[in-house]
């Protein structure tokens, strides 16, 4: 049973950082590539970031780029979104996914909110 759990949400002001992380088990961590998706209240979920199974390449949003970092660790079966200079924009829920042969699984979404 694969599963993914996501932590490190809060509610910041504009400009602040935090990091959240996606704890996966139950499938070959490190043979997957991972995404953080978003979704804004009244919007659809969308991409935010993507790694590849190795950690050397990444894919950002056009919206996050040069603010937002996501990294692996594989020896922890953790994928982490490193999110600076965050905006009123960003305020979502952020939600950890990995597709795999065996299906496409998604973790239960930690709550990010960006409000002065």
């Amino acid at each position: 049973q694969v599963q993914l759990v996501e932590s490190g949400g809060g509610e910041v002001q504009p400009g602040d950082s935090l990091r959240l992380s996606c704890v996966a088990s139950g499938h070959t961590f490190y043979t997957y590539d991972m995404g953080w998706f978003r979704q804004a209240p009244g919007k659809e979920r969308e991409l935010v970031a993507a790694i590849i199974w190795s950690g050397g390449t990444t894919y950002y949003v056009d919206s996050v780029k040069g603010r937002f970092t996501i990294s692996r660790d594989n020896a922890k079966n953790t994928v982490y979104l490193q999110m600076n200079s965050l905006k009123p924009e960003d305020t979502a829920d952020y939600y950890c996914n990995v597709d795999t042969f065996a299906g496409n699984y998604w973790g239960q979404g930690t709550q990010v909110t960006v409000s002065s």
